[in-house]
């Protein structure tokens, strides 16, 4: 298949550029989640644009169950509470818990039943071949986190606002959602309005040359 997109003046992608990290700096993770519901469409269409994110082998080794169930969520956030409290209690570190307390962050994960959906996002490492075959997938981790980050950003330009939460162990998602053992829970993504009132910590971001050189 021939790839020959359309190319436009370098001044227009640069405003596009200064356009585009605008937007992404404007985003930020919120914990408060108003229980004002999303169409499923808006979900339908992140999810797709999360799909065309660029994948080893072009296997695309993600799976996403997106829920807005009351129940499905409760039973979610009773197994991850029962995790992060042994977590935030016993199992985490002092230096990991000092690194923490500015988000303000807890063993209590109300965004899991007030957000309208949660999407479970899952890798798979490997794929149905002929004749009850498996064929194995290559560099999933990833690419299921470049599309996360796809989706993120989709949800965000949207006007959504979204939280990323990775309870340890996490198997217990695998059991909710009905998903086979070829599959490895990645994270959890909360996507709702911003409550009410909500605030966020007072972060910085890194500069340029924090994060990148160029020779």
């Amino acid at each position: 298949m021939r790839y020959d997109p359309k190319r436009v003046p370098i001044e227009v992608s640069l405003q596009r550029l200064h356009q585009d990290y605008q937007t992404a700096d404007s985003r930020r993770t919120v914990r408060q989640f108003s229980v004002e519901p999303i169409p499923r469409e808006a979900i339908e269409l992140a999810l797709l644009t999360a799909g065309t994110a660029p994948s080893g082998a072009h296997r695309q080794p993600w799976y996403f169950v997106a829920i807005s169930d009351p129940e499905l969520k409760q039973r979610i956030r009773t197994e991850a509470e029962i995790e992060e409290r042994d977590f935030y209690e016993r199992r985490a570190p002092k230096e990991w818990l000092d690194a923490l307390a500015p988000l303000g962050t807890d063993f209590v994960k109300a965004h899991l039943t007030d957000a309208p959906w949660l999407i479970v996002v899952f890798r798979r490492d490997s794929e149905p071949g002929p004749g009850g075959t498996r064929l194995k997938n290559y560099y999933m981790t990833e690419s299921v986190g470049i599309a996360c980050g796809f989706l993120i950003q989709a949800l965000h330009r949207a006007g959504f606002s979204c939280l990323t939460h990775t309870p340890a162990p996490m198997t217990f998602l695998r059991d909710v959602c009905q998903r086979p053992t070829t599959e490895k829970p990645f994270l959890i993504l909360a996507v709702g309005y911003p409550a009410e009132g909500c605030t966020v910590p007072d972060l910085d971001r890194k500069p340029l040359d924090e994060i990148a050189e160029f020779r």
